[in-house]
Parts: C-alpha cells; structure tokens; sequence
C-alpha cells in the first residue's frame, strides 16, 4: 500500500494548493495587484514614465517636459498660471502679488506708466515675496548641538551607505527669504552650471551678461590651481553679484529689465527663477557628493507642496507631501463648462489634497495601457497630452473601446493649445514671395490667397490629426489674449460665415484669383507652362500620405506641386539662406502672449537677414509698426486692438497658410478629481485629488478572477486521483494474492 499513499499525499498537497488559491478570491485585493495590500486605499496617485528618469532637476538647467511634473511640484518660482482660466491669467506663487513695474529713463528719472516704450531705458521690478515660507526638510540645513552645521563639512566616513535624503539622520528648513531667488539669478550665470536660459536672461536684466563673464574668469582661475581641491571647490555666489538683481531686504527682490519688456514677467513663472538656498549648492559641492550621486539633479530642495522622498533611476520615483508647505488654495475661477464638470467643487480649499505620487517605469506602452484599464494607474502619464487624444481617437473608431471607456468611466478630456502649425511662403521667393513691383506684389498675393483656399484644413485635421485639432484663422491661438473666435476671428480671404459657422471659400474663388494672379487654368498667361511649386520637407523621400494629400490640394487647381526631400540639417541650411519656396513648421510658446506668436512674422527676425525666427521672411511695413507698439503694451483692450489688426494684416497678405492648433488631451480614471488637460499650467499635481474608496472598489470589480477553471481542475485532480488510487491498490493486492495461490499448491 506504500505506492497507494504516496500518492494520496501528492492528491492532498495539489488540492490544498487549489484551496489556498480559492481561498485567495475572498481577499479584499485582487490576486494581480501590484499594490502592497491596501495601498489601493491610500491617498496616493499612481501614474508611469516611459522613456528614462528624469535628467535634470535642477531647475537651473530643466527644460523638458518629462522634469516639469517634479521641478514644477517641488520647487516654486514666483509667480504661476490660474489652473482654470482660460485666457492664461498669471497668479502669485511665492510673491505676494503682481504688481507693475516702474519705469525710468536714461537718466535715472522716473516716468509714468504709460510712458513710450522707446523712453523707457530700465523697467524695475520690486516683487515683495510672502513671509512665513519653509523650505522642505533637509540634510543641508540641519544644525549640529554647537548651531553649526551638521554636514558641513562632512567627512568622508559620512557619507557612507548614504544614497538619498532619507539616509541622512538630521534635517532641518529655514525661511524663503528674497537672497534665495538672487542666488538662483547668479547660479543661471554660473560656467558650472548647465542653463538653456542664460543667454536669454542676459540680454534682458541689467548686468548679467558682464556677471557671467566675471564668473568664467574666476572659474578659470580656480581651475588652474594645482590643488585639485581647490580647482573644484565650491564657488561662493554670495561674495560678488550684479545690479539687476539684488534684495532689497528679507522678502523683497529688486529686478532691473533693460528698457521695456513686459513678456518678462513670464519668465518668473518657470522654475528657471525658482529659489535656491545656498546651503543646499554649498552641501552638494562636497567631495564625495557627485560619486554617491548626490545633487540638485537628484534630490532638489524647494518650498513647493511636495518633495522627493525615493528616487530609484529608471525604476521608480515618489513625490511626498511636503510638511512644511503652508497650503495653497483651489481656484475659484475658471472658464466656462469647468462648473458643470465639477472642477470649482474644491473652491478655497488647501491644497494639495493628495498625500504621495508614485511614478513606475513602464517601458512599452501596451502595458502601461492594460494596467490602467484594470485601474492600477490613475493618469498614464501626468506630463504627456497623447494619451487622451489617442484614446478618444480610439473611442470614435471602435464602438468596443467606447463601450470599455463608458463603463470605466473614464475621463477623456481635450483642450487647444498654445501651440501652431503652418504652412510658409518664402517672402523672397520670386514666385510666392512680396514681389518687386506693386503690381508683382498683387499678383503674388492673389496666387498665395487662391492656394490658402485650395487647401482644405479641415481635411487635413480629420485625416491626419484625427479631429483632435483646431483649423486655425491666424496665428493666435486660444487660451492667448487676442485671440478672436468666430465671427470676428474669421479669416474672410479664405472662408466665408454661414450659419455662424465657417465655410471655406468656393474652388472657383481659388480659380478666379490664380487666373489674376497671371496662371489661368494653372498655367503662365505670358509662356504657357504649367505652374509648378515647390515644398521643402525635412526627411523622408516625398511619398508619405500627407505629401501626396498636399499634392492633390494643389492639383484640383491644375497646379502641380514637386516635394524636395532633404535631411533635418540640409533643410535648416535651405531656411537659413532663404532660398525654400514653401514649408511646413510649428511653434510652441513659452508663454501664452500674443508677442509670443507674432515675432515669428515681424520683419527685423528675418531667418534669412538676422538669423532670427521669421522663417517666412515676411516684411510688412504696417505690422513692424504695430508690433513695435504692441511689444511694449500691458494686457488690456489697447493691446488686443492691436493685436487684432496685425492679424488682419497677415490674412491679407497671406505669408502662411494657417494651418491648425494641436490639442492636448488627459485621460483619469474616474476617481481622479480637478483634473484638467494643460501644457502651459506644469504644477497640475498640486489641484489633482483621489478617490481611494472608488478606486479600491472598482479594482476589485475590473479584477474579479475567475476561480471556476481551477474548481474543474480539481474535480478532475480528484477524479483522477480515485481512479489511480484504485488502479494502485489493485497493483498492490496483486503480489500478495499471486505468493499465496503459490503457497497452496500441492
């Protein structure tokens, strides 16, 4: 029977096996869960990166967009967009409010607000900074029991087995005080420090450019030290600074702009101009520091709702509430249909609401998308806009994927951004460009206008952008101040308004103007040959399907159209000589002002003169002027007026086509609250609450196993085991049986 109760012990084990799985379905947590057990249930938001940790984050040197959930979250420049208002309206952060510059001429003397822009030689920003503002705990300000400080300077023996801040025993904050923003000003124009903003900055603030070349001379000489310690030993940025940025006293900075430039203001809401404490830049100087990869990059040190408590490169990174953030309150204000979509409900309210983000390293897509289908993500990505264009590209093309998003409840939402897409005439081109007599300059207008008619937009954005972009009449977008919808937006050389919508003009129209512009039929009236264009595109070989759509635009006219394809470089040789007939480009703003969109056609930014962004080339007397005079104009009804004329100046002349506004879109689970689709606002983070309860609920429903497979295969396990059990204990009674007959016999 030994045969027989071996395997009835194997039988036992593989039934108790499938009973513990069984009994695993009457866990609270489904059996796939990637959570520790009720983790679900926190108030903690889960979101992935695709690509790599983030490289910068220092926010001297950040400029991408994979950084700005972390730099944006952490650290506080002083000033930041209203999360709901659209125009963009720029609101305090750590300054205590905006207020005007004051501006003086050449002299010193002061002059009133609305002086010229041309008389204005300094504009001085005085920004009072709000009192009361910590820093996050950190290693650098900690103190030892004599009031010195603890890691400075830290011995090598300290630093061992120290990977992160949480490896350090002491902490410590102090107070946001006005020298931290001067400190941040002075490391942009620090050679050991990565900035794309300096040459930017130092054309516009008051000595900064001579700062910075100082600073690359006092490297230098450190750098020639034989002692290699002091050849990298840290620079002191408080010894020596500059005129145009300096504090006034605790909580007041002082910053002097080269003549007048209202746009600057914008630049203090990016976390280029984020505070930093010299403490932390001394801390991080130490020896040792960079081996154990210890820095600004790594582990920042701001005053913003959260901080960076786990940082595992390419694997995974937590955001924790900051202690001592003092709270911010929701916005009251938004645009209209933000009520209806619940997004005023937390009016008032501090923030943040949520305690930690928890960002995981998903390298495919197709994962990162099932596993927030079963509810394990709440965003797919918090700095990417795809995500819900593609799925609601989806939902429209797949009535099954619809019906998953409908019952998930997922929020797929789409919002226009400040951004554009066109398609440029090159102004000295012979053919498309301005013309060298008045009559040429007619002509080739009416040649650009019969163009911009021929191609239909709206094709182009349900074709190739899926309907998830918006044609555009000009070159301001929405969300920008000046932007003007329908009907006073319309651009009427291309579109006509039925029924309060627009309607692109009739092909005969296009035909009508290329006949005066001298191609009747697409043909010269003066040699008989036929029209032929050219579009200069960067990469491939001029077969894809948007070439071959943009061909047949120009065929319905008769007009034929001939694609030079050329690699990225040789295609920027071809704009920087002016010598492209026809382009297609894009632009994306840094911050959401008209001035912003419309230097790209003013005429000193000449690509082929100056070097400058005026691809086109295009020169229109009458719009250098106005753009002369909107530069220098404070929002308001003045400068829209303004604005709005430039834009009919350009849908006269018709330097471009166009062309669209991208959109942006998100995709959150239906527990995520005061969600909103952006890529201006980067301090999303801060607004964004959760729904644990709803979450764990829903999670345990998408995720209910399917436990009937494995009651089957244990019936047939035991089936079988009886079976065999019998077969064995036959097998077993068969010698016993077969020695006694022996036995007996005579």
């Amino acid at each position: 029977m030994l045969g027989a109760g071996i395997l009835l012990r194997g039988l036992a084990a593989i039934l108790v096996a499938v009973a513990a799985g069984l009994l695993a379905g009457c866990s609270p947590q489904p059996v796939n869960s990637p959570y520790a057990v009720g983790q679900e249930q926190a108030n903690v938001l889960y979101t992935a990166f695709t690509q790599r940790s983030p490289k910068y984050l220092d926010p001297a040197s950040s400029y991408s967009t994979d950084e700005t959930p972390f730099t944006y979250s952490i650290y506080e420049p002083l000033y930041g967009y209203d999360y709901l208002a659209r125009p963009y309206v720029l609101v305090p952060r750590a300054a205590a409010s905006i207020d005007p510059p004051a501006y003086f001429d050449k002299d010193g003397r002061p002059l009133p607000a609305d002086a010229p822009g041309q008389d204005v030689a300094v504009s001085v920003y005085d920004i009072r900074i709000k009192p009361g503002i910590l820093f996050q705990p950190h290693p650098a300000f900690a103190r030892n029991a004599a009031g010195g400080y603890a890691y400075w300077p830290i011995a090598p023996g300290q630093l061992e087995n120290k990977f992160g801040m949480d490896d350090f025993e002491q902490t410590g904050t102090r107070e946001l005080l006005a020298d931290d923003y001067v400190y941040a000003f002075r490391r942009l124009a620090s050679p050991r420090v990565v900035s794309p903003i300096y040459g930017v900055m130092a054309e516009h603030i008051v000595g900064m450019r001579d700062y910075g070349d100082r600073l690359k001379q006092a490297d230098q000489a450190l750098r020639a030290q034989a002692d290699p310690d002091r050849a990298h030993a840290w620079l002191d940025l408080r010894q020596e600074g500059f005129e145009g940025v300096r504090a006034i006293d605790d909580h007041t900075l002082r910053i002097k702009v080269i003549g007048k430039y209202p746009q600057f203001k914008y630049w203090l809401a990016m976390t280029f101009t984020a505070p930093i404490p010299w403490e932390a830049d001394r801390f991080y100087h130490q020896p040792g520091m960079a081996e154990h990869n210890l820095s600004l990059n790594t582990w920042p040190v701001g005053t913003g709702p959260y901080m960076l408590t786990e940082s595992i490169a390419n694997r995974r990174h937590v955001l924790q509430r900051n202690p001592n953030f003092r709270g911010e309150p929701y916005p009251c204000r938004g645009e209209p249909g933000d009520r209806q979509e619940g997004l005023l409900d937390d009016c008032g309210k501090l923030t943040p609401f949520i305690d930690r983000i928890v960002f995981s390293l998903e390298k495919e897509s197709v994962p990162l998308m099932g596993k927030f289908l079963q509810g394990y993500y709440d965003i797919p990505q918090v700095d990417r806009g795809d995500y819900g264009v593609a799925m609601r590209v989806a939902a429209g093309d797949s009535r099954d994927k619809a019906s998953l998003y409908r019952d998930h409840g997922l929020q797929l939402r789409s919002s226009t951004e400040a951004q554009l897409y066109y398609l440029g005439f090159n102004w000295l081109d012979p053919v498309l460009g301005q013309g060298d007599t008045p009559e040429q300059q007619e002509k080739n207008r009416k040649l650009r206008q019969a163009i911009s008619i021929a191609f239909d937009w709206e094709q182009f954005v349900s074709i190739f952008q899926n309907d998830e972009a918006q044609v555009a009449y000009g070159p301001v977008p929405p969300g920008v101040l000046g932007y003007q919808d329908l009907p006073e937006g319309l651009n009427r050389q291309v579109y006509t308004l039925e029924n309060g919508r627009a309607v692109r003009r009739p092909l005969e129209d296009a035909k009508r103007l290329l006949s005066e512009a001298g191609y009747p039929d697409g043909r010269s009236a003066q040699t008989g040959k036929p029209l032929i264009l050219y579009f200069d595109s960067a990469g491939g070989m001029g077969s894809s399907a948007m070439l071959d759509w943009m061909r047949r635009q120009l065929a319905a006219l008769n007009v034929q159209l001939e694609v030079r394809a050329t690699d990225y470089n040789r295609f920027q040789d071809k704009m920087r000589n002016g010598s492209a007939q026809m382009y297609m480009w894009g632009w994306v703003a840094d911050y959401p002002d008209a001035e912003n969109f419309l230097f790209l056609l003013y005429g000193p930014n000449s690509k082929a003169a100056k070097g400058g962004e005026n691809a086109s080339n295009y020169s229109n007397p009458e719009f250098d002027r106005l753009f002369e005079q909107m530069r220098f104009l404070d929002d308001g009804p003045e400068k829209e007026k303004l604005v709005h004329k430039m834009v009919a100046i350009v849908q006269a002349d018709a330097p471009w086509m166009f062309g669209y506004f991208p959109k942006s879109g998100g995709a959150y689970q239906a527990w995520v609250g005061n969600a909103k689709p952006t890529q201006m606002v980067r301090n999303t983070l801060q607004y964004y609450r959760i729904d644990p309860a709803l979450r764990a609920q829903k999670i345990k429903e998408w995720n209910a196993p399917v436990w009937w497979p494995l009651w089957l295969l244990a019936a047939l396990l035991a089936a079988g085991g009886v079976m065999a059990w019998q077969v064995a204990r036959r097998r077993d009674k068969a010698p016993a049986l077969a020695a006694t007959d022996f036995a007996e016999r005579p």
